[in-house]
């Protein structure tokens, strides 16, 4: 009986200046069969950056938002489990990438969900971040349900996500990852824009779950990450 074996997916928006130092983490790890980014139609070459630090690439044709890019990617999987990354961490080494494989791998929690170093004050006290996108899941999972994810909104697939894990009830493993970060967006597009784009996510977010969904989401996942 082989163990499971894992894609790495990373979806992309114009992230060429970030995107190497994520691929070194993930390219060659000894755990990863496939290491596949999405070009989800960005302009500035984040495409030929993947190809030229040895990923696989697909591109949208067009701009479609987060979900859309993991929909054309997860409908490419083979392997039996999936290990999502953004593309815009900072600090990602091999080891950390390790770390949120590994209870997956040896059976001890049925998905994962990383828990970064600058995630925001109020997930690092509780102990999770139910929207990271850094995590670790059985294809199984969504397989049969990624036809639903043409009806998400661009923001909607970590907690779609979370929805299928806790109507499984497994254990899911949150792993500290103190040294990796993700930079905020009005870093990497300024001030003003930086802060619509946050605004429209978590607009997508509460649109997809509510208000008090997340909240209910929160105490569910922490509840299985103590099973």
């Amino acid at each position: 009986m082989t163990g499971p074996r894992f894609t790495c997916l990373i979806p992309a928006f114009n992230e060429a200046a970030r995107l190497p130092g994520v691929l070194r983490a993930v390219v060659g790890h000894r755990r990863l069969d496939r290491v596949l980014v999405v070009d989800d139609g960005s302009t500035d070459g984040t495409g030929d950056v993947a190809l030229r630090h040895g990923a696989e690439l697909l591109r949208a044709p067009d701009n479609r938002g987060k979900t859309q890019a993991l929909r054309l990617g997860l409908q490419t999987v083979r392997t039996s489990h999936v290990v999502l990354v953004d593309a815009d961490l900072q600090g990602l080494t091999a080891e950390a990438v390790d770390a949120l494989i590994a209870p997956v791998a040896d059976g001890t929690a049925y998905a994962s969900v990383s828990l970064r170093g600058n995630a925001p004050w109020v997930w690092r006290r509780i102990g999770i971040d139910y929207i990271s996108g850094e995590r670790v899941f059985p294809m199984v999972l969504i397989a049969d349900r990624l036809a639903a994810l043409d009806h998400l909104r661009r923001f909607g697939f970590e907690v779609f996500l979370n929805r299928l894990l806790i109507a499984g009830g497994q254990r899911v493993a949150i792993v500290g990852w103190p040294g990796v970060a993700s930079p905020a967006k009005a870093v990497k597009r300024g001030l003003w824009r930086g802060i619509y784009a946050d605004a429209a996510m978590l607009w997508d977010i509460a649109g997809t779950i509510g208000p008090m969904g997340a909240v209910g989401q929160i105490r569910e996942l922490t509840r299985l990450a103590k099973r």
